[in-house]
């Protein structure tokens, strides 16, 4: 009776496979077996042909498995093709579950389920033995043994002469199969912040091998199944969850797990037409943190991020904006990044003390993950935030060696590693947003900004925004931000104690008016989504009119610098990010088009930042170098200038040039004798210049 119910079954699959699949499985007889192995069935199609066949395949996966690949055997082929170990992948699972609410008595064990996630770890493609052939080495008889998951098994007496061994494995005749095991951890996307990600172990095999690596977002359908773990003595009572992966399908598409209902997208869509849709958003930024209200829209604009260029040549323009937030403490930076790590669909906060190069890229880790003793990469944070947000706080805590792992990450977007002899690229295309203290840990107004700044130049010209954050006294503002901290606190209080003393005379009417005053317009969920919606439908393109205010405010800056020796106002990277942010902009009121309002928007944002941090103290002009290179013209000159001076002077005295005598001559060519003295100690740090006998100089 079960033979004749194992026979329906595998008649149903045929049947199945003519109606959906002919076309399918030609292809595959074609193709098979070198250049495909599997034939690919979607779960809906199997619903629609035979809704218990589809449920039976969820629920008795690995049995049912076993009919859909005999039928595919039996299929009607040519004579001369055979499918004899083709697989059969199901995909596409109506529902996704969460791999930190896999459970028990969810009676997940056993079942075909889909999981989504990115991949932490993946092992080298090894060859696996499923079927061995024993050769004695008495008689030469071959014992066949199939190999399960597991311990290896031998076997205990040969089928010939009956005794005992000694047995030696015959390769030729045993069947090998490719086996790789991956990591995957639940997206970014799906945590809210100081939640520990989790991750499940999935073994794949044959053909869907080899095709992912570490950071990339898939969507895994496999069985899973429960082993018992290994305890101090033995066995232990506790058992580790794993898969049996069945098809991995790597996810390009952004934020594959947020679920943006109808509703969500109809009041979206109602937001984004409301008038003051920025000040809305910027209100929603840190709602705790006083003022600061264009670093909060350039946030914003951050999270929204421009449109990414693929060319025909196939190389790639990036949408991404990186920010730098450079300021005093107590200015309320870490607090900003940590709220946007709330609000962006898809982030990642590290903080510079606790992160090294390893654990920003990747790290190449080598213990027993698969069997084994082997090296395996594991993906580091800007790697997990790949398509999001990775925010870094004290950025100048960081080693200098350390930070450097971020520079091809920043402009390139994508991460090169050659470690313990792996070779790879890791996709890294996520927006930057930094925070740092200045060199002497506040700013000194009478320095110059570029000099504060212990960054790379390097680095930091990378950065599409500078902004200074700094504190300086102002009766009027200091009034409003102390009125504004007391009033946060206080509706924490009411909060508090409403939460925690029932008897509490205050009523939640008198808590909610005062909590109101301190809470986001834009609720931080709605928000994400909103976001995220954005970022999956709107790819505004460029009116004439906006391209026309960014051209014209970028070659007017530049024009200001046409003189042979006045600075470089501004670079072609000022350009590039100029576009991105009106992108931006256009992407907040979900417009397919950027206006010229969103040019004029970014280009006074752009403006801002270079008035902080671009123009030389000195003689009060844009110079780009302040920041790019950490040196202005000005100060390029006076250093050309002593250097020439000295090396002139050294000549006339038989000892080098008299430090007196460089000062006085440097007053005379209308140089200050502080600053010259200051280049002067530069120069001799930096081994440029050296003193033969004291009070004497000489260049080297």
């Amino acid at each position: 009776m079960a033979q004749a119910g194992n026979q329906e079954l595998t008649d149903r699959f045929i049947q199945f496979y003519r109606n959906y699949y002919r076309d399918d499985i030609g292809t595959l007889a074609q193709n098979y077996p070198n250049e495909q192995r599997s034939l690919y069935i979607d779960y809906d199609d199997l619903y629609q042909f035979d809704r218990d066949l589809a449920d039976d395949y969820l629920s008795q996966p690995d049995q049912i498995q076993e009919y859909a690949e005999e039928a595919l055997r039996l299929y009607d082929l040519p004579a001369d093709v055979k499918l004899g170990n083709a697989h059969v992948r199901m995909r596409n699972l109506p529902d996704s579950v969460d791999i930190r609410g896999i459970r028990v008595h969810d009676n997940h064990i056993g079942k075909l389920v889909s999981v989504q996630g990115i991949i932490r770890k993946a092992t080298d493609v090894r060859p696996k033995i499923t079927d061995s052939a024993f050769e004695c080495q008495r008689c030469g008889t071959m014992n066949y043994i199939p190999q399960e998951d597991g311990d290896f098994q031998e076997p205990h007496d040969c089928q010939g002469c009956e005794r005992e061994g000694p047995f030696k494995i015959n390769f030729d005749q045993s069947e090998f199969v490719d086996a790789q095991k991956l990591r995957v951890q639940e997206s970014p996307e799906g945590l809210r912040g100081g939640e520990t990600p989790q991750s499940i172990d999935i073994n794949i095999e044959d053909d869907v091998t080899g095709k992912v690596t570490a950071g990339d977002h898939v969507t895994v359908v496999g069985v899973l199944h429960i082993e018992q773990m290994d305890g101090n003595d033995g066995k232990s009572s506790l058992f580790d969850l794993y898969m049996d992966g069945v098809s991995v399908t790597i996810e390009d598409e952004v934020f594959e797990d947020m679920d943006i209902t109808q509703e969500d997208k109809t009041e979206i869509i109602e937001l984004s037409n409301e008038p003051g849709i920025y000040e809305k958003m910027v209100a929603s930024v840190a709602p705790s943190i006083y003022g600061y209200d264009e670093e909060k829209l350039a946030m914003i604009l951050q999270l929204f991020s421009g449109v990414t260029k693929e060319l025909p040549d196939g190389s790639r323009i990036r949408g991404d904006l990186h920010m730098l937030l450079i300021g005093d403490p107590g200015t309320g930076k870490s607090q900003m990044l940590s709220y946007i790590e709330n609000i962006a669909p898809r982030s990642v906060y590290t903080s510079g003390k606790g992160s090294s190069s390893a654990g920003l890229t990747a790290a190449a880790v080598r213990d027993d993950f698969g069997d084994g003793q082997q090296w395996t990469l594991e993906a580091g944070a800007l790697v997990l935030a790949d398509q999001g947000i990775a925010a870094v706080d004290e950025l100048d805590k960081m080693r200098p060696e350390d930070r450097s792992a971020m520079h091809e990450a920043l402009e390139q977007q994508k991460i090169s590693i050659s470690k313990a002899g792996i070779n790879a690229t890791l996709k890294s295309r996520c927006s930057l947003l930094g925070a740092a203290n200045p060199k002497y840990g506040r700013f000194d107004q009478y320095e110059p900004i570029g000099e504060q700044i212990d960054l790379e130049p390097a680095l930091v010209s990378r950065f599409d925004l500078i902004f200074t954050v700094t504190d300086q006294p102002d009766p009027e503002h200091d009034g409003m931000l102390a009125d504004h901290i007391l009033k946060t606190n206080y509706a924490g209080e009411l909060n508090t104690q409403r939460a925690n003393v029932p008897t509490s005379e205050f009523t939640q009417e008198q808590v909610d008016s005062v909590t109101e005053q301190v809470a986001p317009e834009i609720d931080a969920e709605l928000l994400r989504k909103y976001i995220a919606h954005a970022k999956r439908s709107c790819f505004p393109t460029m009116t004439d009119e906006a391209k026309a205010a960014i051209r014209e405010f970028y070659v007017d800056l530049r024009s200001k610098g046409a003189d042979e020796d006045a600075p470089i106002p501004v670079t072609a990277r000022k350009l590039e990010a100029l576009v991105r942010l009106a992108e931006a902009s256009a992407r907040v009121r979900l417009s397919d088009t950027v206006d010229e309002e969103d040019a004029t928007r970014s280009v006074d944002i752009v403006r801002s930042c270079l008035k902080d941090i671009g123009v030389d103290p000195e003689t009060g002009q844009f110079d780009a170098d302040v920041v790019e290179t950490g040196t202005s013209k000005t100060q390029r000159d006076r250093i050309k200038n002593i250097k020439q001076l000295i090396a002139e002077i050294e000549d006339e005295f038989e000892e080098g040039a008299p430090v007196d005598e460089v000062l006085e001559r440097a007053g005379e060519i209308g140089m200050e004798a502080t600053k010259a003295e200051k280049e002067i100690e530069n120069l001799r740090r930096k081994g440029e210049l050296y003193e033969p006998t004291q009070g004497h100089l000489r260049t080297t």
